[in-house]
C-alpha cells in the first residue's frame, strides 16, 4: 500500500500483496474516505488512492512494482504484510527518506530495523507477557504451546522467554498443520495435558478447535488461549455449549464512542460501496491497525502542514535522490499523540509503547470481556464469565461412586409400587451429602456407579477404579468413601474431608471368660502379690528385732507381783509373725508393741494393709461385675507377631497402599505376611472380609468408620485397638475442575451449619441394632506397681524410721545401765548386743545380771570381802539393812537348792543406809 500526497487532488496509488484479504484493502479506502471528508481536516491536502497487487511469490515483479510507486510523488508507504516484499519496501523507503508504517507482527523479528519504519503493532514479547499473565491468574502449571509457520515461531519463542521467569512452569511446544492436528491433540489426551497456548492464524485455529471437539477435549476441563488478536472473528457457537474455558484477547477498543461511530460508519460505507470491511459487526485487528495507520499519518500531515514543511518529494530506485522533509514526516509520526480504534497510539523510535488488550472469554453467551491488560499494569480480571450461573450451567453431571454401606446403597423398597428409576434408586450417607451439595452450589447429577467397584490403585503405572473414571473424564466427580492420599493426589484434585478417620482392626468377638478357680487373685497382680509376702516376712523379723532392741518391749509379766525376778517380751519369732498376719487379715491380734519403735512399725503396717485390703477389696467388686473375654489380639503389634491369626485388607484402596508404602517396621512385617500369604488375605470387597471376619482366625483391616457402622450391626464383631493412621475422605474431581473450590465451600458451610454430623448420626447410630454395655465390654485391670507401689515406699520409710528409734532407745538405755554400773558404754551395748541377736534365744530373762564385786572381783563375795558384812536389823520388808547398802535397783535371781546373794549396787559397794534384799528358798528346810 501507498500514500500519495498532492496538493491538486489528483490521483494515488496504493500496493497491496496479492496474499491479503480484501477487508484490508477496503479498510485502506474507507480511512482515505473518512479523513478526506472529515470537516475542518486536511485543508489543502487531498489523499487519493490506487490500488495494485503485488505478486508475494515473485519478489522481483513485486520490487519493480514498488520502485515505480516510489517514483510518482510517494510521502508515505504502509505494508505490505508479506514479510519479503515488506522488507524490500521498507529498504528502499530508508534509502530515499520515505517514512514506511507498518502493521504486522513479523517487523519484529528483523535485527535491524530501517530507520524509517514505524510499527503500529504490539511487540509480540510484549504480548506473549500478556498470554503469562493470564496464565499466571487461572492458576497453571504446565502449558503445551502449538504453532505453524515463522510468526507462530516468533511468539513461541517470545512466550518462553517471558515462561522462563515462572519457575516450575512445564512448557511444551508442537508445530502443527492441518496433517498431524489430531496426532498431536491425541497425544496431549493421553498425557493429560489440558492447559493450550494456540498460536496458529484464524483458519488454522477453526480447524484445530473443530478436531478438538470430535477428540472429546471441548470441555470444562480444558483450557485453550487463543494468542491471536482477531477471536472475535473464530465461529464458536459449536463450543460455547461445552463450558470450555477458551480466553483470547482484543485490541480494537470496543468501548470507544470513537469506534462505535467508526464502526456504524464502516457498515453504510459498505452498504454504499458494496466494498465488505467488517466481519458481522466485527473488525479485524489488521483492518484496525490500517485504519489507524492512514488516521495517524493525517495528523502528522495536518500537523506538518501547519509548520509549513510539507513538499513534494522527487524520488526514484534508480538515482539517489532522497526527499528532504522525509525526516520531518517521520519525526511528526513518531511525536503524534493520537487515540484510534486500536486505543491511544504512542510511538517511541518507530515502536508501539502503549496499548490495551481486552481479556475475552467464551462463556454460553458468548465471548465476553471479562478484564484487560496494558503494558506495565498486568492483567486485570474484573468478572466472572459464569457470572450469575452454575459452574456448568444447565448441564447435568455424572457423578461415580462406590456402593458400600453406608455410603451408598441401592434402596429395595419401592415408590407407590413402582420400581425406583434415575437417582432415588440409592441411598446412604453420601447421596444424601451429594444432594445437600448440590443444592448449595447449583447443579443438576446423575449417579454412576463404578463399573470396576474398586476405588482406584496405581499398579504397573496403570490406575483402575474411581480414580480411572476421573483421569479419562468419564465422570465429573466421585462422592464415596474415597480416601485422600498422595498418590491419588498426583492424579486427581480432592475437595476438603467431609469425615476424618484412621485405619482400625475388624476382628470376631472373643468369647467370655470363665470365672477361674483362682480368679479372687485377679484384682491384684502377680508382682503385686509377691510383694505383699515379702512386705509381710520384712515387717514380721522387722518387729521381731527391734522388739528385742528395745529395752521398752520387756516387761514384767505378773504386774500383780512387783518383786518378780524376771522380764519378759512378748514378741517372739512367732508371735511377731502372728501380729503381722492378724493385721493384714484386718483381725487384729492380742498382742500390741510397747516401744515407740516398735509402735511406728505397728503402724506403718496397719497404714499399708489398710491400703492394700482397700484398693483389693474395691477391684475385686469391678472384676466381679465386669464379664471378662479373652481376645488373642490387642493391637496391631500383636498381629504382627503371630501367625496364627490370617489378616488383610480391600484390595485395591488406600489401606493397601498404606502398608505397601509404609516405612515403620511394624507395617512393613504386616505387608510382607500379607503379600506372602496363600491364600491371599485380600478381598475384593468390604462384605467379603466382614464374612471372612465372622468366620474366625481373620482380622480385617479397614477405616474406623465403617468398622463402627460393621459393629453396630453385627454383634459378634468389634474393634481391636486404636487407629494406626490418620486421614479423611474427600471428593474427588479430575485436575483442574472449577468444581473444586466450589464444592469444598459446600463441605465447610455443611460442616459448620453440623449438617455433616447430622448424617453421620442418621447413618450409623439411629439405625445401629446393637447396644452394647461398655460396663461389660470394657475388661478391668489388675492393680499393678503403678497403682498402688506408693504404699510400699511408705511401710519401707515407717520401716527405716523404727528402725533409728530402736538403736536411739538401745543406745539410750545403755547409757544409762553403764552409768549405774560404772561400765563402759561400749562394754554395755556389747553385752546387750550380745542377747538381742540371739533369735533362737529365750522370750523372758532375768530383770538383773549377775555383776563381779569391784573389792573381791567374784559373782559371790569371798570371806574376807569387806563388803560381806551385814548390819543385824532387818528392815521391815524382810531385806537386810546395812550402812553400806543404798536403795535397791535390781533383784535377785532365785535358784533351786542354793543361798545365794547377788549384791547389786551402783559402785560395787553398799552405802549407808543401803538395804540388800534377800532371794531364799526353803525347799530343803
Amino acid at each position: 500500500m501507498r500514500f500519495l500526497q498532492h496538493r491538486s487532488g489528483e490521483n494515488s496509488r496504493g500496493l497491496f500483496g496479492d496474499d491479503e484479504p480484501p477487508t484490508i484493502v477496503n479498510a485502506f479506502k474507507y480511512a482515505i474516505y473518512r479523513v478526506s471528508h472529515e470537516r475542518n481536516f486536511l485543508r489543502d491536502v487531498t489523499l487519493a488512492y490506487d490500488v495494485q497487487r503485488l505478486p508475494v511469490f515473485n519478489q522481483f515483479e513485486a520490487s519493480k512494482k514498488v520502485c515505480e510507486q516510489l517514483s510518482r510523488n510517494i510521502v508515505c508507504t504502509v505494508g505490505p504484510a508479506n514479510p519479503d516484499v515488506a522488507a524490500f519496501t521498507s529498504s528502499a523507503c530508508a534509502n530515499l527518506n520515505i517514512p514506511h508504517i507498518e502493521t504486522r507482527v513479523d517487523a519484529y523479528a528483523a535485527p535491524f530495523p530501517a530507520s524509517y519504519s514505524i510499527n503500529l503493532h504490539p511487540d509480540p514479547e510484549l504480548l506473549s507477557h500478556a498470554v503469562l499473565d493470564v496464565i499466571r491468574a487461572v492458576g497453571w502449571s504446565e502449558m503445551l504451546i502449538v504453532y505453524n509457520n515463522h510468526i507462530g515461531l516468533l511468539k513461541v519463542q517470545s512466550l518462553i522467554r517471558a515462561s522462563n521467569e515462572t519457575v516450575n512452569m512445564g512448557v511444551v511446544v508442537r508445530q502443527a498443520d492441518a496433517y498431524n492436528m489430531r496426532g498431536i491433540l491425541k497425544e496431549a489426551k493421553k498425557k493429560g495435558w489440558r492447559h493450550i497456548v494456540v498460536e496458529l492464524n484464524l483458519s488454522e485455529t477453526a480447524l484445530f478447535l473443530k478436531m478438538a471437539l470430535q477428540e472429546g477435549m471441548i470441555d470444562s476441563y480444558h483450557h485453550y488461549i487463543i494468542n491471536n488478536l482477531d477471536i472475535e472473528i473464530l465461529e464458536l457457537e459449536d463450543y460455547r455449549h461445552n463450558y470450555v474455558n477458551m480466553t483470547g484477547f482484543r485490541i480494537v477498543n470496543m468501548l470507544s464512542d470513537f469506534t462505535k461511530n467508526t464502526l456504524f460508519d464502516m457498515e453504510l460505507f459498505q452498504e454504499n460501496t458494496q466494498l465488505p470491511i467488517l466481519n458481522g459487526s466485527t473488525l479485524s485487528h489488521q483492518g484496525a491497525l490500517t485504519f489507524d495507520a492512514v488516521y495517524l499519518l493525517s495528523h502528522a500531515l495536518m500537523e506538518m502542514k501547519r509548520a509549513g514543511f510539507l513538499t513534494l518529494p522527487n524520488t526514484s530506485c534508480d538515482e539517489l535522490n532522497i526527499w528532504r522533509d522525509g525526516r520531518n514526516l517521520y519525526n511528526f509520526i513518531n511525536n503524534m499523540r493520537v487515540v484510534g480504534l486500536t486505543g491511544p497510539i504512542y510511538l517511541y523510535n518507530g515502536k508501539r509503547l502503549n496499548f490495551q488488550l481486552d481479556i475475552m472469554e467464551l462463556g454460553e453467551k458468548g465471548l465476553q470481556r471479562t478484564g484487560t491488560w496494558a503494558p506495565g499494569y498486568g492483567a486485570n480480571i474484573t468478572m466472572n464469565r459464569f457470572l450469575g450461573q452454575g459452574i456448568f450451567g444447565n448441564k447435568t453431571l455424572l457423578v461415580s461412586t462406590m456402593l458400600e454401606p453406608p455410603y451408598a446403597m441401592l434402596r429395595t423398597d419401592m415408590l407407590k409400587s413402582k420400581p425406583l428409576e434415575g437417582n432415588a434408586r440409592y441411598e446412604g450417607f453420601c447421596i444424601d451429602l451429594l444432594s445437600e451439595m448440590a443444592r448449595i452450589v447449583g447443579f443438576e447429577y446423575k449417579i454412576v456407579p463404578v463399573p470396576d467397584a474398586r476405588y482406584g490403585v496405581l499398579q504397573d503405572g496403570k490406575w483402575d477404579g474411581i480414580v480411572r473414571e476421573l483421569i479419562d473424564r468419564k465422570v465429573d466427580m466421585a462422592v464415596a468413601a474415597l480416601t485422600i492420599s498422595y498418590e491419588r493426589e498426583q492424579f486427581v484434585d480432592f475437595t476438603k474431608p467431609f469425615l476424618n478417620l484412621g485405619i482400625s482392626i475388624l476382628f470376631k468377638m472373643p468369647l467370655r471368660e470363665k470365672p477361674g478357680l483362682f480368679s479372687f487373685m485377679n484384682p491384684l497382680a502377680l508382682e503385686i502379690w509377691v510383694y505383699i509376702f515379702a512386705a509381710y516376712f520384712v515387717v514380721s523379723l522387722t518387729i521381731f528385732i527391734i522388739a528385742r532392741f528395745s529395752p521398752y518391749e520387756w516387761y514384767n509379766p505378773h504386774p500383780c507381783n512387783p518383786e518378780t525376778d524376771t522380764v519378759e517380751n512378748i514378741f517372739s519369732l512367732s508371735n511377731s509373725f502372728w501380729f503381722c498376719v492378724g493385721t493384714l487379715m484386718q483381725q487384729g491380734s492380742d498382742i500390741n508393741p510397747r516401744a515407740v519403735s516398735t509402735r511406728i512399725v505397728g503402724s506403718t503396717w496397719w497404714l499399708f494393709t489398710l491400703i492394700i485390703i482397700s484398693s483389693y477389696t474395691a477391684n475385686l467388686a469391678a472384676f466381679l461385675t465386669v464379664e471378662r473375654m479373652v481376645s488373642p489380639i490387642e493391637s496391631a503389634e500383636d498381629l504382627a507377631d503371630q501367625t496364627d491369626i490370617s489378616y488383610g485388607t480391600l484390595a485395591g484402596g488406600s489401606t493397601m497402599s498404606f502398608f505397601r508404602d509404609s516405612n515403620i517396621e511394624t507395617y512393613q512385617r504386616m505387608w510382607n505376611f500379607m503379600e506372602s500369604k496363600d491364600p491371599s488375605p485380600f478381598t475384593k470387597s468390604y462384605q467379603e472380609g466382614i464374612e471372612r471376619v465372622a468366620a474366625g482366625d481373620y482380622a480385617f483391616l479397614m477405616e474406623s468408620t465403617s468398622i463402627e457402622y460393621i459393629t453396630q450391626r453385627n454383634c459378634n464383631l468389634m474393634q481391636v485397638g486404636g487407629l494406626l493412621d490418620s486421614k479423611g475422605y474427600g471428593i474427588a474431581t479430575p485436575k483442574d475442575s472449577p468444581l473444586k473450590e466450589k464444592l469444598s465451600m459446600a463441605i465447610l458451610s455443611l460442616q459448620e451449619d453440623g449438617k455433616i454430623q447430622m448424617l453421620y448420626n442418621k447413618w450409623w447410630k439411629s439405625s445401629g441394632a446393637c447396644v452394647r454395655d461398655d460396663k461389660k465390654d470394657s475388661k478391668a485391670s489388675a492393680l499393678g506397681v503403678e497403682n498402688v507401689g506408693g504404699i510400699f515406699v511408705f511401710l519401707i520409710g515407717g520401716l527405716a524410721l523404727a528402725v533409728v528409734v530402736a538403736f536411739i532407745e538401745f543406745v539410750w538405755n545403755s547409757k544409762t545401765n553403764a552409768r549405774e554400773d560404772r561400765q563402759s558404754l561400749c562394754s554395755e551395748m556389747a553385752e546387750e548386743l550380745r542377747f538381742a541377736v540371739k533369735c533362737h534365744g529365750p522370750s523372758k530373762r532375768p530383770k538383773v545380771r549377775q555383776r563381779m564385786c569391784s573389792k573381791c572381783k567374784s559373782v559371790k563375795h569371798k570371806k574376807d570381802c569387806p563388803l560381806s558384812r551385814m548390819r543385824p536389823e532387818s528392815s521391815a520388808n524382810g531385806g537386810i539393812h546395812t550402812n553400806e547398802i543404798k536403795p535397791p535397783r535390781d533383784y535377785v535371781q532365785r535358784t533351786s537348792g542354793d543361798f545365794e546373794l547377788d549384791y547389786l549396787h551402783d559402785k560395787c559397794d553398799f552405802g549407808a543406809g543401803g538395804y540388800l534384799h534377800v532371794e531364799y528358798s526353803d525347799t530343803e528346810s
